[in-house]
């Protein structure tokens, strides 16, 4: 029997399914709709074998609900602005569109070769006019709303790109995709006004029960809601006065500096006449604005001279640093420091031998002997060492001290968050044009919804000095459209999650154009059933959309406020590095040759070969396997029976050689055996007959049981488990009988019901067998398979049988049989009677359905 023949079968059905359009979906209130997506791929180029993976999971949702009887909307496009193609247009002298757009035909070419069952009537590129001139209109009616809005700022700029990021897009001090180090700089921007909807994004996270904790736990981190205090010192010498945010007002008592950022107000008066004050602020500028930039860096500070009165002790100062550990973009720009509970303030105070004074000690030890080491006390417990707090709990001085703070009038209770409004100007050329005109006269001015959209020039020059919207000679220059007079336009971008914040509801109607969205798609279409994308993105681009799509609403263009129902975070495609045992570069697994020992050599020269760990796929690390040679090699659907059957979708998944060539045995397995099935199978839909084996029956039932479970695994995303039964299934046919009563319609009913269940799997294997099977309809518009609830429960059970508590064998038989029958059942076992030796049994004790113990 020739192997299965992958190359002809897959060209033969996607040939089938695009003429017939087969996954066209339009909207039809009469059936229950499922709209399953996949996060949208920026067009490298290439797609690697994370995108496998996750167009693999998604397909599996989309093609088992339409079996379900869905009406699924499986959509794909491209986030096609962003960085990368100004970079290669700047190395290869090729346009930002042209690369993009042959990106994307080479990435459609080989998604389409997997077999993914899109709707590519509604495909979509966010870099083209039609689409990105809908969110020029958005962010113009923003404006109207007062969601957007321009001010100066301190900006995270990276160097390398020359651009500014988001909070969001630092991680760890660096660039999210450059990895070079961020700076401040003050920049006129522009911003979505996020924080207006903080308390409604915190509150709702609790009702996307269908999202991962994790992803919710993220989110409510990061917009970080606190309760506390505003507190106001007096400045001795001074009639300003210097205000902070804290959630710890109770520890007041031990506070022993105050400290405000490198461009407080505060900072940039003192730097004035202070040379040394002026370099330190410059230096705290080469650091970035996020958080994980100040958690990582040296704790530093400089003492402007300034004096805080403390706002209970009379007399008592506390001196004022710049300290780069502190923001102007979060709460006030200044904050008192409490060392004895916080290690950030104790690492400080230790830094400039400042006073370290505990107010808090835990309840079941003597205050009078609790002090702070090395490690700041952050636990719970009583005030100390606090005047009229002392003996407090933490929660009720939390109350007095605000409560006396305001009736003195230097503070008052408040409510903060960690989250701030997004930032999304962008100095670069490929993105969409932010639709604004600077007026001297007029200011800032929309531009007027019948210009839209503004659209890129294609006569740019890319030398790799500055945004090349600023250095066009002519594009930038426009008459204002209310005076008339000269104008410029607005040269900065928007940030590419702009587009990426509303995509999936482009998708309900991509080819409206009067509106971005029809309405009556939207309302049918939305929210997202099952989203499904890295977890890398928690943060960035689901937040960002959630806000949007309530933006969007309070603008009236939606009717809904979250955008993605569920949602699946799928882990990371791993393989095992190597290293060149000589010079330490890495090396491709194509470069390699493993032994069975584990050791490996260069597949030229022979020569030693380090093996690591296994790691996410990078191009860094050249542990990446090639998603084309893969499919050349093995075919789609043993690729995808692979990504979905290694480990649960959510964890990560190491990619092998011997796991890729598992699932093409089994491909091949599954296709001998319907090729040659040893038995005349009856013909589609003929009913049971009436003489039937019990071991035709056994595997009747089991067909049953297999679709119920698997039917369950795959609502709960549990595909690897899913492949794992189906399996079993398969070994149980194999192991049929085919002279048994009942086979040739028995095996008919197995085959059929297992090419059914791997169809959302390997669709091309599948549609092949369907019809080998003879079965005149296409297999994607075939139901799901029916179960027969009664064959779920067996009629039969198996009971061990032991001997003195050792097992000698198992006996089927009727399920709840009288006791005395099972007795003599059990004892007619030959391994039984051999162990009895021709003794009579003391003792014969019967666990109904489950057990015999033949007590000698």
């Amino acid at each position: 029997m020739a192997r299965y023949n992958f190359k002809k079968t897959e060209a033969k059905w996607q040939k089938i399914w695009a003429e017939r359009q087969c996954f066209a979906a339009t909207e039809d209130p009469a059936r229950p709709k499922y709209y399953v997506l996949e996060m949208f791929p920026y067009p490298s180029g290439r797609i690697h074998m994370g995108h496998v993976r996750n167009y693999a999971l998604g397909d599996l949702v989309a093609r088992y609900k339409r079996a379900r009887g869905f009406n699924v909307l499986h959509p794909m496009g491209w986030d096609a602005f962003g960085l990368p193609a100004e970079n290669a247009a700047i190395e290869n002298k090729v346009p930002p569109a042209q690369w993009t757009r042959q990106n994307i035909d080479t990435m459609r070419r080989q998604l389409q070769s997997m077999g993914l069952s899109y709707d590519w009537s509604r495909e979509l590129a966010t870099c083209e006019p039609e689409y990105y001139r809908h969110e020029q209109k958005m962010f113009l009616d923003f404006l109207k709303a007062g969601l957007a809005y321009r001010r100066e700022s301190w900006v995270n700029w990276d160097p390398v790109e020359q651009t500014v990021l988001a909070n969001e897009q630092v991680i760890d001090g660096k660039g999210w995709r450059s990895g070079a180090a961020v700076e401040k700089r003050q920049l006129s921007q522009w911003f979505l006004k996020i924080t207006a909807y903080a308390d409604d994004l915190l509150e709702t996270l609790a009702t996307l029960e269908r999202w991962p904790e994790r992803v919710r736990l993220m989110q409510a981190n990061w917009i970080g809601r606190s309760e506390g205090a505003y507190m106001i010192f007096d400045l001795a010498g001074r009639k300003d006065r210097l205000r902070v945010y804290t959630t710890r007002p109770d520890t007041i008592f031990g506070a022993s500096f105050c400290a405000i950022a490198a461009n407080h107000p505060l900072a940039l008066e003192a730097a004035r006449s202070n040379a040394g004050l002026a370099d330190f602020i410059a230096e705290c500028n080469r650091l970035g604005t996020s958080e994980a930039a100040i958690e990582t860096v040296e704790k530093k500070g400089f003492d402007t001279g300034l004096r805080a009165l403390h706002p209970f002790v009379a007399g008592k100062e506390l001196p004022v640093y710049v300290a780069n550990f502190v923001l102007m973009e979060y709460g006030t720009g200044a904050i008192f420091g409490c060392p004895a509970h916080d290690q950030r303030d104790l690492d400080f105070a230790r830094k400039y031998a400042l006073p370290v004074v505990p107010v808090v000690a835990p309840a079941d030890v003597e205050p009078a002997a609790f002090a702070v080491g090395d490690v700041a006390y952050t636990g719970d417990g009583r005030l100390i060492n606090s005047s009229f707090l002392d003996g407090m709990a933490v929660e009720d001085a939390k109350a007095e001290a605000i409560r006396r703070l305001a009736a003195q009038g230097s503070g008052e209770k408040a409510i903060n968050y960690r989250l701030r409004d997004w930032g999304v100007s962008r100095q670069r050329y490929w993105g969409c044009p932010i639709p604004v005109i600077h007026c001297e006269r007029c200011g800032a001015v929309p531009v007027p919804e019948a210009d839209l959209p503004v659209r890129l020039p294609e006569d740019v020059t890319f030398d790799g000095r500055g945004n090349p919207l600023e250095n066009h000679p002519t594009w930038k220059h426009v008459a204002c459209p209310q005076c008339g007079g000269p104008a410029r336009r607005e040269t900065d971008t928007f940030d590419t999650f702009f587009e990426s914040s509303w995509y999936f509801a482009r998708f309900c109607a991509p080819h409206e154009t009067a509106q971005a969205f029809a309405r009556a798609a939207v309302d049918y279409w939305l929210p997202v059933d099952q989203y499904i994308g890295g977890i890398e993105h928690a943060v960035l681009h689901l937040l960002y959309s959630r806000f949007f799509i309530r933006a969007l609403k309070d603008c009236g263009y939606l009717g809904i406020k979250e955008p993605f129902a569920g949602l699946m975070t799928q882990g990371m495609v791993c393989h095992r590095t190597f290293r060149d045992g000589a010079t330490g570069r890495w090396l491709f697994p194509t470069d390699v040759i493993e032994a069975p020992d584990g050791t490996a050599a260069h597949a030229k020269t022979g020569a030693p070969v380090t093996v690591g760990r296994s790691e996410k796929m990078s191009k860094s690390k050249r542990n990446v396997v090639d998603p084309e040679a893969t499919l050349a090699a093995y075919g789609a659907d043993t690729a995808r029976l692979f990504m979905l059957s290694d480990s649960p979708p959510d964890h990560d998944l190491d990619w092998t050689d011997a796991g890729i060539d598992g699932a093409w045995r089994y491909v091949n397995r599954l296709w001998r055996m319907i090729e040659e099935p040893g038995v005349a199978l009856a013909e589609p839909g003929t009913p049971a007959p009436e003489a039937i084996s019990p071991a035709a029956d056994k595997l009747n039932r089991a067909i049953h049981k297999t679709v119920a479970a698997v039917s369950d695994d795959l609502e709960r995303f549990h595909f690897n488990k899913a492949v794992a039964r189906i399996r079993e299934l398969t070994n149980l046919v194999d192991g049929l009988d085919r002279s048994e009563a009942g086979a040739g319609w028995v095996l008919r009913e197995a085959l059929d019901t297992l090419v059914c269940l791997i169809g959302p799997m390997m669709p091309h294997l599948a549609e092949e067998l369907w019809q080998r099977l003879g079965h005149a309809t296409l297999l994607v518009d075939t139901p799901w398979p029916a179960i027969d609830a009664s064959l779920l429960h067996e009629d039969t059970v198996v009971i061990a049988v032991q001997v003195n508590g050792k097992l000698r064998g198992t006996i089927d038989l009727p399920k709840d049989m009288d006791g005395e029958e099972v007795k003599a059942a059990a004892l007619s076992v030959a391994n039984v009677a051999k162990a009895l030796e021709g003794r009579a049994p003391r003792k014969v004790i019967v666990v109904p359905n489950r057990i015999v113990n033949v007590v000698v």
